[in-house]
């Protein structure tokens, strides 16, 4: 699991960050994989509620979708078609939909498992993509890592995790390969 400490996401884009991050790629350690796992990681996050082994299935789904777009967002691309579907099903499966009051709209989703955490991720990737925030959630480009971050570099060419781990790692490569000529 990542060891630096990684500036937090605005809102609920934090959220996303998180679920995407619940697969540790290079430890290969997915808090998605089974139910205690899972139990784990939504007591972390103040979930509660049950999961079942096609709900677990569909989040995963899910997050690897969000993780494809996080890696779409360092090439400024368009969101990939297959995240846009899997958000969608996300946003229906959570039961998400708008509510306005006198201080404006909202969206509220399922409260509890499964389905309130697809609602609040499809809740806050609609909210961050209106509002222009969704560009800046990446996934670190060292294909041993993928770690979800938000790039807070001013100009938004940040492209991994952490400086101290991945880019040092990408750097010293480089160093050993231009040395070795």
């Amino acid at each position: 699991m990542q060891t630096s400490t990684v500036a937090a996401a605005p809102g609920e884009l934090e959220f996303v960050r998180a679920f995407v991050n619940t697969w540790d790629i290079e430890s290969n350690v997915d808090q998605l994989g089974d139910l205690s796992r899972w139990r784990v990681w939504a007591a972390t996050h103040g979930i509660g509620g049950s999961a079942s082994a096609d709900e677990l299935a569909f989040a995963r789904h899910l997050r690897e979708a969000l993780r494809a777009g996080m890696l779409a967002n360092h090439e400024r691309a368009p969101m990939p078609h297959h995240t846009a579907v899997a958000l969608t099903e996300a946003a229906t499966r959570g039961q998400l939909s708008l509510r306005f009051d006198t201080t404006g709209a909202r969206f509220v989703g399922a409260g509890s498992g499964v389905d309130g955490v697809l609602a609040r991720v499809a809740s806050a990737v609609a909210s961050a993509v209106n509002n222009a925030s969704w560009s800046r959630l990446k996934a670190c480009i060292n294909d041993r890592c993928q770690w979800g971050f938000y790039d807070h570099s001013r100009s938004r060419t940040g492209q991994w995790c952490s400086m101290e781990i991945c880019g040092n790692r990408a750097k010293q490569a480089r160093w050993r390969g231009s040395t070795q000529r």
